[in-house]
């Protein structure tokens, strides 16, 4: 099915029997939905609420804001797919199982075997989101977004999901952003390390995730042409990110060690 985008809103295509690859390694849980709030929440037939792990869609406007670009398609493609399932789903809980707003946190499958956040994801339905310790299948789920980034599907053929040079952003341009620039340096403080990019935008990553870190040598990127997604904060006169995993950065082009 061919996109369709006018005034900023999309058409999801239509991905029959897309192939799982982020399976399940156990079920904890078969639950019933009566409700998809937005794109990546859903209200079980008990009231409880449930986020899903690994994504994050567009946001539904709030009283008199307007709809984040693709947070409607967002929400009427989990529709679609909760309804052709029966309204059943299949959680694999995380590290943690419920979030600071009392909602339950779970990876969510169809009876099928098929991983619903995977699907999403490949589909471009919204971004990647890994939030520790809550990281089960986050290279999986980073694998998809690529693929519908390579294919332009979804949010990733808006303006909004498009990657920014850090040259060009202003301390106005906060909120969700992928940003690319050089690392310049990297720095300490007592409470994180910092990844500083030329044009004044530095990712904070905070000690206690630096774990998260262990197999990414952070130490080597400076020189590096980086791309980081995330939300964009001004601070002390510097635009700032938070980065929390490296599903959120991405190496574009590796600088040859010194000899």
């Amino acid at each position: 099915m061919s996109r369709l985008i006018l005034a900023g809103v999309f058409a999801l295509p239509i991905a029959a029997g897309a192939a799982t690859h982020c399976t399940a390694d156990r079920i904890d849980e078969q639950v019933r939905v009566s409700l998809a709030y937005d794109g990546d929440t859903v209200t079980l037939i008990d009231g409880r609420r449930v986020r899903l792990i690994g994504i994050d869609t567009p946001e539904l406007g709030r009283r008199d804001q307007a709809h984040q670009p693709g947070a409607l398609a967002a929400r009427d493609r989990l529709r679609q797919l909760l309804f052709s399932h029966q309204q059943r789903l299949d959680l694999r809980f995380d590290a943690e199982r419920q979030d600071k707003y009392g909602r339950l946190l779970a990876h969510a499958f169809f009876s099928d075997g098929s991983n619903l956040v995977e699907q999403l994801l490949v589909e471009g339905a919204g971004t990647q989101l890994v939030i520790p310790p809550n990281t089960w299948q986050a290279s999986c789920y980073q694998q998809a977004v690529r693929s519908a980034r390579q294919q332009h599907r979804g949010i990733w053929a808006l303006p909004t999901y498009q990657p920014t040079p850090v040259e060009q952003l202003s301390l106005r341009d906060e909120g969700f952003r992928i940003v690319r620039g050089r690392v310049s340096h990297l720095s300490n403080s007592a409470s994180a390390v910092w990844i500083n990019l030329a044009g004044n935008v530095a990712l904070r990553i905070e000690r206690q995730d630096l774990p998260e870190f262990r197999n990414f040598d952070l130490d080597a990127l400076a020189g590096n042409t980086l791309e980081a997604q995330g939300w964009l904060y001004a601070r002390s006169g510097q635009l700032r990110m938070r980065v929390r995993h490296p599903a959120a950065l991405n190496i574009l082009t590796p600088h040859p060690p010194a000899r």
